[in-house]
């Protein structure tokens, strides 16, 4: 095959050229129709709001392929009738996800490596977009053939299905493989687009990132993972790239390519070195090009268990009472990022058992959990927290989680709910557990039922834990440790020091232990962060929770009936023996878990 490269500027030329002959001209001229049936499609194509060559065939005055021959003459392209399956390279359609061919009507066909080229197959030469997004996905110059819609949709299916056998077409697993190699300028058999992204995912799972960043800059694009919380850079690549990285990222999630004006959200699910992994995808446009976020939620790294998520004795018991109760709130506070719905999960879990109808309504479904009932957020159909908690209501629940309470309308659903039987588990955005009351009373609840509601919140924030592989003892000065709510003289005497240390059931305080694998500082000291290979030479290695759990009681609910204010609260809760989120992380240094530094900077807001 000998024809010209076909990129959207070729073609957008084609089309506007004034000397250019119309399809339903070059269609007469040939013979294969009558100048007054053109008539009548013209005028047929304006009512239906269609092209005219649909037009056309719709009234059965021309064939799919005489027109697709019109259009080869109009556009100086090459026409084929039929295309064998096997003549389609296999590798080329494993990159595209089905519902891109279709919707776009088009399908890569032959990749000439050495020469940086790709054959395309296309029912319309005018998807100018779609067209340079192909050749920007597999780093090749775009040479199209037109074959006719019916015949490339049956070669899409035929393809597809000789592809999937006992797979969904849309979630096909893929193995991901180990390339250090800077794979923009390898040389493989995958094109380097694919290569590059293919490695900054299997990478970011490799050192358990969260999340990676794909930031373009001025002449740049930075890539940077979140690990155990925090960005650190980890690649950059010529701006060049930029709209081919984006490009696969969203055939990857399904999103549509030929939009870089508006945000969008999608998702991919892969397995990565035997891992299944979901990935939440976003884009955002910029003052420099487009920008993507993608999420990674590794379901064989996560324990959905209370007892794994860091817990110390006192608060397990407390949230353990809370979520046996029959019914009533339980609310877990917290920013995004801060492991409020692995709670969630791992309380389900706790209380999950087939004498219990269990549902929750979330956006979106992070985690699978077997013998529960959870509803997906659909807001295009008006499928929100607030429909989807007042649907639940109708089916006999025992237990509800919503994702998140945001409005008064879920918040009131949810106190109904709670009131008539249920035990309602929820999140709501503050920085502690008392500023929950109170902003539920902000949204315009009632505080009389916000008072009688409410059995319990937590507020949470997540810490690195200290790597034990490099960390060594520090010395703290009196300054750090009374910040931390620590006794300088107490620990200096090697005596309890805890400000407000967490109390066993008889009310004793419960001295430092070391979880499995750590071990407790030496007298007078605590671990500092130091550094070494297995940390990435950032002093930590993975991360644990501090906790805030506030029990109501009658003086409490007295406080929020008076709407007293979330400092009053507060200090209240604290004279009966709340524990906040810094002395819950004061605990954990004197247990070996992590670092004064560290805890200081998570818990910054109670200074």
């Amino acid at each position: 095959m000998n024809h010209p490269v076909a990129t959207s500027a070729v073609l957008s030329d084609a089309f506007v050229d004034s000397g250019r002959r119309l399809l339903g001209d070059i269609l007469v001229e040939a013979g294969v129709i009558a100048p007054e049936q053109l008539a009548e499609a013209l005028a047929s194509q304006h009512l239906e709001q269609s092209r005219v060559g649909e037009a056309l065939v719709s009234l059965k005055y021309c064939e799919e392929i005489d027109v697709c021959r019109a259009l080869g003459d109009q556009f100086a392209l090459p026409v084929v009738e039929e295309v064998a399956v096997d003549d389609v390279q296999d590798e080329l359609v494993e990159q595209l996800p089905i519902g891109y061919a279709r919707t776009n009507a088009v399908l890569p066909w032959k990749l000439d490596r050495e020469r940086g080229e790709l054959d395309v197959l296309a029912a319309d030469p005018l998807r100018l977009l779609s067209i340079d997004d192909l050749g920007q996905v597999y780093d090749a110059d775009v040479r199209v053939t037109l074959l006719p819609p019916g015949a490339l949709d049956e070669l899409i299916n035929r393809i597809y299905s000789k592809r999937t056998k006992d797979v969904q077409l849309e979630k096909k697993d893929e193995e991901f493989d180990d390339d250090d190699e800077d794979i923009l300028h390898a040389s493989a058999e995958d094109a380097p687009i694919i290569r590059f992204v293919n490695s900054l995912i299997f990478n970011a799972s490799k050192e358990k990132a969260s999340d990676i960043h794909i930031e373009p800059g001025d002449r740049e694009i930075i890539v940077r993972n979140r690990v155990d919380g925090v960005l650190h850079e980890v690649k950059r690549a010529p701006k060049a790239h930029l709209p081919s990285i984006i490009a696969r990222v969203k055939i990857m999630a399904g999103l549509n390519i030929a939009e870089k004006r508006l945000p969008q959200d999608g998702r991919i699910r892969r397995k990565i070195a035997g891992k299944e992994v979901d990935m939440r995808v976003a884009t955002a446009p910029t003052a420099h090009g487009e920008r993507v976020t993608i999420r990674l939620l590794d379901k064989s790294a996560v324990l959905l268990e209370l007892d794994s998520i860091g817990m110390s004795p006192d608060h397990l018991t407390m949230v353990r009472e809370i979520i046996h109760r029959p019914h009533g709130i339980f609310l877990v506070t917290g920013p995004t990022g801060s492991g409020k719905t692995t709670t969630l999960y791992s309380a389900l879990s706790e209380i999950n058992r087939p004498d219990l109808n269990i549902l929750t309504i979330e956006d979106p479904v992070e985690y699978q959990l077997a013998g529960i009932s959870q509803v997906q957020v659909q807001s295009k159909i008006n499928l929100n927290f607030a429909t989807g908690l007042r649907s639940f209501l109708r089916h006999d629940p025992d237990v509800i989680m919503v994702g998140e309470i945001r409005d008064l309308e879920t918040a009131e659903i949810a106190i109904q709910a709670s009131l008539t039987g249920h035990l309602v588990l929820s999140t709501i955005h503050t920085n502690d557990a008392a500023t929950g009351i109170t902003r539920l009373v902000d949204l315009g609840v009632q505080p009389f039922l916000v008072a009688s509601s409410l059995v319990g919140l937590q507020a949470q924030r997540l810490i690195r834990r200290v790597c034990p592989h490099c960390c060594r003892p520090h010395k703290p000065e009196r300054v750090e440790l009374s910040e931390l709510g620590i006794d300088p003289d107490r620990f200096a005497a090697h005596e309890p020091s805890l400000r407000r240390p967490p109390r066993d059931d008889d009310g004793n305080p419960i001295r430092p232990r070391a979880p499995e694998g750590r071990k407790i500082p030496p007298p007078g000291h605590v671990w500092e962060a130091v550094g070494c290979a297995r940390c990435n030479d950032t002093g930590y290695s993975g991360r644990t929770g501090v906790y805030e759990v506030l029990m109501l009681n009658e003086d409490l609910r007295r406080l929020a009936i008076q709407r007293a204010g979330a400092a009053e609260i507060k200090q209240v809760a604290m004279e009966q023996g709340l524990r906040t989120l810094r002395d819950d992380g004061a605990y954990k240094v004197l247990c070996g878990m992590s670092t004064i530094d560290e805890v200081m900077r998570v818990t910054a807001e109670e200074m």
